[in-house]
């Protein structure tokens, strides 16, 4: 679905979200894989795996395997649940955002003094 306005803020192309059931069920069962391995480096963590060596090491690859998983689940969702919207944006130049007009660009004296220097160089846009 897709439309002809031109305007900003116009939804120029809306495709809806597939929604498959294979994605709902794949992301249950890795949020439970979340929680197992959740709930492996919490009893790990205070029953002092971390304490040696190799169990720092095993804490480390399970905090590695929790948050691969949760980016699984987030990519996941991203792809199947949320709709491909692209709207109309206003197309800007360069020197917009920093200069009010055209004639502008190489800039105007804000002050004389050493302070006002200052307040110019750490805050370009002031009284914009």
């Amino acid at each position: 679905m897709s439309s002809s306005g031109s305007t900003y803020g116009d939804i120029h192309r809306y495709e809806p979200a597939r929604e498959s059931t294979a994605a709902a069920i794949a992301i249950v069962l890795l949020a439970i894989i979340e929680v197992v391995f959740v709930f492996m480096f919490t009893y790990g963590l205070v029953s002092g795996w971390g304490l040696s060596d190799t169990g720092n090491m095993f804490l480390g690859g399970v905090l590695a395997v929790i948050f691969i998983d949760l980016a699984f689940i987030l990519a996941l969702y991203r792809k199947e649940f949320l709709p491909d919207v692209m709207i109309v944006k206003k197309r800007r130049r360069k020197w917009e955002d920093v200069y009010i007009r055209e004639d502008q660009v190489e800039g105007t004296e804000f002050g004389t003094g050493a302070w006002d220097q200052v307040k110019r160089a750490v805050y370009p846009y002031y009284k914009r």
